[in-house]
């Protein structure tokens, strides 16, 4: 995540003096981590167990992994004494009887892994390979989490404490692929006094990027094929992910070309190039890092720097060639869309727009689609971006004598919180477990379901100045963090509740 802090004091944040932990949230965090740290991690092995991947052949209600997710989170709810609620694509764990109630807002689907990138099946937990780390898909992002509230909740059951409002766990189960049966969900939902979501860093989200993203497509045109050309020109795995791969076979190479080609790869230190010489062709694949598309900084992505090894040859305008050319004009290595046309801004707060080509993908033989990642914060008008992206579009079509089909945008908004009273709270429970005496409120380059409840921030499970993992071929949470989570949490129920 690219996160930013706060230059100046929000306006909720002066209206109260900081409030010390209370002795009882203390105990209680004690006490979760003394009885139940070895069971957050028993369930998360269990969670992580279940692959929970959107398939386009179910719906969620109707997908077996689903079902059988909720059939373990059912059973797992019933033996720590609360309440479970199945409403098809949200499932609602509850501890209390009050009317009013703060609501701990997670999910329980993840991102597709490719296993062989993974030391064991990124569908089982590994807390061996590497001591000190519980590797897995969804360990962070967001069963981690999951697992650790569910026995904060247990914790406070069992020492009785009073609350004046009930608590309520709400585990969603289409995050990373639809939130319309969310956004359906929430038009009867009570909202709750207080909305934490666990699904993004600490010390306290209060602002979030707009997941965007452009698609366009390159068909295949007449070209010469006796002169230099690309082909089956790909990569990435998904959009929310900076790709870790990318793949090209270029034909009618010269010996100077490819001497040339390979000189260049040996001075880009970032990335691994793999030349395959065939009978005549030469096929490349880049091998770069991956990360959370929310925040590039932390991915080396392979898409760009392949288009940037071939960006000294003149290559015909096939499809392939299109798109690296595109990719090379339009986007280049810069991550804030500084070549793509007008579009970049910045907010002092909120940083930067990211610009990331995600995934590069072949309807037919030649027949590319190249989708394009943008984490857009405050500060320019939705209507004024998505013109500015067409027009950048536009002029490379006719700087090329191209026209490709329509460019497709989605722009969703970005979120920045005026109001939020618990995040004082937060702070405090954050500073006291982390020692960071000069916490403040940070903003995120992802996005949470925190945008659809009044007044909801972001409380873990990342460390401020820790790699996020999530979305990630290598997802892990370590057995410090989730420790630490575990008395967080804890500690954030028990004072939110009580505020």
């Amino acid at each position: 995540m690219l996160v930013k802090k706060l230059p100046l004091i929000l306006p909720f944040l002066t209206s109260m003096a900081w409030a010390d932990l209370s002795s009882q949230a203390q105990d209680v965090s004690n006490y979760a981590v003394a009885n139940y740290h070895q069971a957050q991690i028993h369930t998360l092995g269990n969670l992580v167990s279940f692959p929970t991947v959107k398939n386009p052949q179910f719906t969620v209600p109707s997908d077996p992994n689903f079902i059988a997710f909720k059939q373990y989170l059912a059973l797992k709810a019933k033996q720590l004494g609360f309440k479970f609620e199945d409403h098809g694509y949200t499932v609602l764990i509850s501890y209390g009887e009050q009317d009013d109630k703060i609501t701990v807002v997670t999910h329980g689907d993840v991102q597709p892994a490719d296993a062989s990138k993974w030391k064991s099946s990124p569908f089982e937990l590994d807390s061996h390979s590497e001591p000190g780390k519980l590797i897995a898909r969804g360990s962070e992002d967001d069963k981690g989490p999951i697992a650790t509230a569910l026995y904060a909740m247990k914790a406070i059951k069992d020492n009785n404490v009073v609350l004046k409002r009930r608590l309520e766990l709400m585990i969603y189960l289409a995050e990373e692929s639809d939130w319309a049966p969310l956004e359906l969900f929430m038009q009867d939902y009570q909202q709750p006094d207080f909305a934490v979501t666990i699904d993004a860093s600490y010390p306290v989200v209060v602002a979030e990027k707009g997941w965007c993203s452009v698609k366009n497509q390159f068909p295949d045109q007449h070209f010469d094929k006796t002169k230099l050309y690309a082909e089956h020109f790909k990569g990435g795995a998904f959009a929310s992910q900076i790709p870790e791969d990318a793949y090209v076979t270029l034909h009618n190479v010269t010996a100077n070309q490819l001497a040339a080609l390979k000189n260049k790869a040996q001075q880009i230190n970032a990335v691994a190039f793999e030349f395959t010489h065939h009978d005549k062709t030469i096929s490349i694949h880049a091998k770069g890092r991956s990360a959370h598309s929310s925040e590039p900084e932390s991915g080396i992505n392979a898409i760009a720097y392949l288009a940037h090894l071939l960006g000294d040859l003149s290559l015909e305008m096939n499809a392939s060639g299109q798109a690296i050319n595109y990719v090379n004009e339009l986007i280049g290595l810069d991550l804030y869309g500084s070549q793509f046309g007008k579009i970049a801004y910045s907010h002092d707060f909120m940083g930067p727009m990211t610009v990331a080509p995600t995934l590069l993908t072949t309807k037919d033989l030649e027949h590319l689609t190249l989708t394009v990642n943008l984490r857009r914060p405050v500060g320019k008008d939705k209507d004024v971006l998505e013109q500015q992206i067409v027009q950048a579009v536009d002029n490379w079509q006719v700087l090329h004598q191209l026209k490709l089909p329509a460019t497709d945008i989605v722009l969703s908004e970005p979120m920045l919180l005026d109001d939020a009273p618990h995040a004082k709270t937060l702070l405090a429970i954050f500073s006291h477990y982390s020692g960071q005496k000069d916490a403040k409120p940070v903003s995120i380059g992802g996005g949470t379901n925190a945008k659809l409840f009044k007044r909801a921030v972001s409380f873990g499970p990342s460390m401020p100045g820790k790699a996020y993992t999530g979305h990630s071929e290598h997802e892990f949470i370590t057995q410090e963090q989730i420790k630490l989570n575990l008395q967080m949490y804890t500690a954030m129920m028990i004072e939110v509740a009580n505020l």
